[in-house]
């Protein structure tokens, strides 16, 4: 069974950190990009940041570029986001997917439609 299972979140306070893991399993681990989305309370659901398996490259959202970091670790088949100096702005349940890593172009990497799995969420909560 396809698996995405994400952990590390919790309440911290503004200009804390957190760091979040998306651990994978049963499916090609190597052949999918693996991205971070979050959905805040009336909004809709947004992509933060994405690991390529293509190339490594890395993608950010405007809104967090310079504040979190992806990474991944192969050989565990995770991948982590490095949250911080976290903002009030950034409470929101996060999810991580995955794409199937063939012929994306850059722009599609941080859009929900092209992620086939999804994990159940972790909620990170920001207080001011």
């Amino acid at each position: 069974d396809v698996q995405l299972q994400a952990s590390g979140g919790g309440l911290v306070q503004a200009g804390g950190s957190l760091r979040l893991s998306c651990a994978a399993s049963g499916f090609a681990f190597d052949d999918y990009a693996i991205g971070w989305f979050r959905q805040a309370p009336g909004k809709e659901r947004e992509g933060v940041s994405c690991f390529s398996s293509a190339d490594d490259s890395t993608y950010y959202a405007d809104s967090v570029k310079g504040r979190f970091t992806i990474s991944k670790d192969n050989a565990k088949s995770t991948v982590y986001l490095q949250m911080n100096n976290l903002k009030p702005e950034d409470t929101a349940v996060y999810y991580c997917a995955a794409a199937f890593d063939k012929g994306l172009n850059d722009f599609a990497y941080l859009l929900e439609y092209n992620f086939r799995f999804w994990g159940q969420g972790t909620l990170v909560t920001v207080s001011s």
